[in-house]
């Protein structure tokens, strides 16, 4: 017989954010840093995420910390620095931490090849890695993943929908 994990489940708080572009979830740890941000029309992938990187959870309505929700309508209001002022805190593979952290290194109004990130993290060939591990992010908006776009300048997948990755770039100042 196979033994069973004991393990409690990871318990987060889950809040909606009213933003221009929809209701983004806000999913939070028990210290008030930011877990997950998806939207409401996407929330099937957000649990998926927050199921691979972090097994079983609870997601508990629970507001997300007052300043976190002030620093992201200022964000979406059209001050673009107050995402520097949300706390986050990821659980993924090295490698996916690793590309999350460089993501969240690409400065507001300006964009960056897969590739070039691939460069920049020091493993130019891991371009379809790059990518997936872009494609597994949690934390939308703050962790920039809209800021990646094709090596000919294209806008490519973004899991909140090509629309939306318009309106994060143009809002920020890139032509697109």
């Amino acid at each position: 017989m196979a033994a069973r994990s004991t393990r409690t489940p990871e318990s987060f708080g889950l809040d909606r954010l009213v933003t221009p572009i929809g209701i983004a979830l806000l999913v939070t740890d028990s210290a008030g840093a930011l877990r997950a941000l998806d939207w409401d029309d996407h929330e099937h992938r957000m649990r998926e995420l927050l199921r691979l990187h972090h097994g079983a959870v609870n997601l508990l309505d629970r507001p997300a910390p007052t300043d976190m929700k002030t620093a992201l309508s200022a964000y979406f209001e059209g001050d673009l620095g107050q995402l520097l002022r949300v706390e986050w805190r990821i659980a993924g593979t090295p490698f996916q931490q690793k590309v999350w952290t460089a993501l969240a290194e690409i400065p507001v109004g300006s964009t960056m090849s897969y590739g070039a990130l691939a460069a920049k993290i020091e493993m130019p060939k891991a371009i379809r890695a790059v990518g997936h591990a872009n494609g597994s992010n949690p934390i939308s908006v703050v962790l920039p993943c809209h800021r990646l776009i094709g090596a000919n300048g294209s806008l490519v997948k973004y899991g909140g929908g090509l629309e939306r990755k318009r309106w994060l770039l143009r809002h920020e100042g890139v032509v697109v």
